[in-house]
C-alpha cells in the first residue's frame, strides 16, 4: 500500500514547501539534530507537558513524545481545509440544534430514529432547550487524513471534551525557542491567539442575563490524564480552574464558592463527560461534578461548552451521515468527505464486512483513543475470528472503513529522518462565527509502518506550520 509523501509528493520532486526545512536539516546535520531533539524532551518534562496512559493501574505520567520536524502546509492547503471544516461543523451545530428541537431529520427519515433517539450519548432532557445562538458544540477537533495531493478525509468528529489544543500551543512554543533560525527562513502563520479565539467564543456564549459573564474550567482534578491541559487552558483564557466541589447551585443559578463568598457562573468549559455533570440527572455515583447543575443548564441559566447531549453527533453510528446533514442544511455539497464507511446494523454491510474483515479497520462505535479496534491486515487468525464473534453478537456496535494509506512526513527517529504516518487534528471554535487558527496538532505514529497515531499507543506530535501565502 503506497503512502502518499507530504515532502516529496507523488511524484518524489522536492516541494517548494519543504525546500527551507531540507536546507536546515543539512546544515545541522545528526548530532546536532538529536541534541536538539533531547532538549525538546527534557522541556516536555521540566514543563510537565504530560499525559496518563490510558489502564495503566500505577497512574504514571509520561511526556508526550514530540518530534522537532514540523508537518507543513502551504497557504492553498489550508485554506481549503479551513472552508470544509467550517462548513462542517455548522452543519454539525444545526444538526444538534434540529436534534433537540423540531427533528425535522428525524421526520424526513435522513438518519435511522433509532440511530440517534437510541443513541447511548443522546440526553433526552435537552429537547426544548434553547442554547445560546443554537451552539451545541463550541469546541470541535475534527481528525482528517491524507492520501494523496488534495485528497483529506475526515476520520472523525470530536465534539464532546475533545483534547490536546495545550500540545498544539506547546509545539509551537518550544520548537520556536529550539529552533528560532528555522522560523526565520520560513514564513509561519501564527497560533499564539488561540486562548484569545476561545475566550471570545466562551464569552459569546453566555446566557442573555451575563453583562461581563464569569467563565470558568471544569476538570475532574488532578488525576485526570489531561490535567495539565485543563491547568494550561485555564492560565490561558484568565478563567479559574474548578473541580464539582468548587461549584454549587442556589435558586436556579450556579455559583462558584470563593473567599468573598458565592460568586455567579455564567459560562463552564467543561473537561467531563456528560455521565459525570451531574449525579441528580446522570450517573448517581458521580463524584465529580455538581448536583442540580443539569437543571441549571435547562433553565438557560448557565450555558456549557459543550452542551450536553453533543456527543450523539460524534458517535462513530452517526457518522457516515453527516456529509448528508451538509447537503440537507446547507444545500451544498460536502468540501471535505467521510472515509468510505461500513454500517454494521444493516445485515448486507454487516455479511461483507465478516467476509472481508482482514482488509478492513473495525471500530466500536462509541470507542476512542484506539482502543477496541481492530486494523485487519495486521491481525493474526485467532484475532480475526474473535473480533468476527463480537461483531456478531452485537453488530450495532461496530462501524468498518478500509485501511487508508496515510500519508508520511519526514520524522526524526532513532536511525535519523525517516517517513512516518500523521494525521491533523485541526481545533474550530463557533460562538457568534466560526474561528479557527491556521494548522492544528499532527499526530505522528513513531512506529516504523504503524498507522495508529496515538501518544498512548506510541505515538507522538509535531507543530503544523501553515506557511503565508
Amino acid at each position: 500500500m503506497h503512502a502518499y509523501s507530504e515532502s516529496t509528493g507523488l511524484e518524489h520532486h522536492s516541494r517548494a514547501a519543504w525546500g527551507p526545512l531540507q536546507a536546515w536539516l543539512d546544515q545541522m546535520g545528526p548530532q546536532a539534530l538529536a541534541a536538539k531533539q533531547e532538549e525538546a524532551r527534557l522541556a516536555f518534562y521540566r514543563e510537565g507537558i504530560t499525559f496518563a496512559v490510558h489502564g495503566d493501574v500505577g497512574g504514571t505520567e509520561r511526556a508526550i513524545p514530540f518530534d522537532i520536524l514540523p508537518r507543513i502546509l502551504t497557504h492553498d492547503e489550508w485554506d481549503w481545509l479551513q472552508r470544509g471544516l467550517e462548513q462542517r461543523v455548522l452543519a454539525l451545530n444545526l444538526f444538534l440544534a434540529d436534534l433537540y428541537g423540531a427533528q425535522h431529520i428525524l421526520r424526513d427519515g435522513l438518519v435511522p430514529e433509532s440511530a440517534l433517539l437510541g443513541n447511548s450519548q443522546y440526553r433526552a432532557g435537552m429537547r426544548g432547550v434553547k442554547v445560546p445562538r443554537g451552539v451545541f458544540a463550541a469546541i470541535s477537533g475534527i481528525d482528517l487524513v491524507r492520501t494523496g495531493e488534495r485528497e483529506f478525509h475526515v476520520l472523525e468528529d470530536n465534539l464532546r471534551v475533545p483534547s490536546g489544543v495545550s500540545y498544539m500551543l506547546e509545539n509551537r512554543r518550544i520548537l520556536s525557542w529550539l529552533a528560532p533560525d528555522l522560523f526565520q527562513r520560513c514564513h509561519v502563520e501564527p497560533i499564539g491567539h488561540y486562548p484569545e479565539l476561545l475566550a471570545q467564543t466562551l464569552r459569546e456564549l453566555a446566557p442573555g442575563h451575563a453583562d461581563e459573564p464569569a467563565v470558568v474550567v471544569l476538570t475532574p482534578g488532578p488525576f485526570n490524564s489531561a490535567y495539565f491541559e485543563h491547568a494550561f487552558l485555564a492560565q490561558s483564557i484568565g478563567a479559574e480552574l474548578v473541580e464539582g466541589q468548587d461549584l454549587l447551585v442556589d435558586d436556579g443559578f450556579l455559583y462558584m464558592k470563593t473567599i468573598h463568598g458565592p460568586q455567579r457562573v455564567d459560562v463552564i468549559y467543561r473537561r467531563i463527560d456528560d455521565d459525570f455533570l451531574d449525579p441528580r440527572a446522570f450517573r448517581a455515583d458521580s463524584m465529580l461534578g455538581v448536583p442540580g447543575l443539569f437543571d441549571v443548564v435547562r433553565a438557560g441559566n448557565v450555558s456549557l461548552a459543550n452542551a450536553p447531549g453533543t456527543g450523539v453527533a460524534d458517535d462513530k453510528s452517526v457518522y457516515p451521515y453527516v456529509p448528508a446533514m451538509v447537503r440537507y442544511y446547507l444545500d451544498q455539497d460536502p468540501i471535505l468527505p467521510n472515509v468510505p464507511t461500513h454500517v454494521l446494523s444493516d445485515p448486507a454491510q454487516c455479511e461483507w464486512v465478516l467476509a472481508h474483515l482482514s482488509d478492513l479497520v473495525v471500530k466500536e462505535a462509541q470507542g476512542a483513543g484506539g482502543y477496541g479496534m481492530l486494523i485487519g491486515p495486521k491481525a493474526s487468525r485467532v484475532e480475526l475470528e474473535a473480533f468476527a464473534a463480537r461483531i456478531r453478537a452485537r453488530p450495532d456496535k461496530y462501524i468498518a472503513q478500509p485501511t487508508l494509506a496515510l500519508s508520511t512526513c519526514p520524522t526524526l527517529v532513532d536511525e535519523g529522518v525517516a517517513p512516518r504516518h500523521v494525521d491533523l487534528r485541526p481545533y474550530v471554535l463557533q460562538g457568534a462565527s466560526v474561528r479557527m487558527v491556521p494548522g492544528g496538532l499532527t499526530r505522528v505514529a513513531l512506529q516504523a509502518g504503524s498507522l495508529v497515531v496515538n501518544s498512548s499507543q506510541g505515538g507522538g506530535t509535531k507543530d503544523t506550520w501553515v506557511l503565508r501565502d
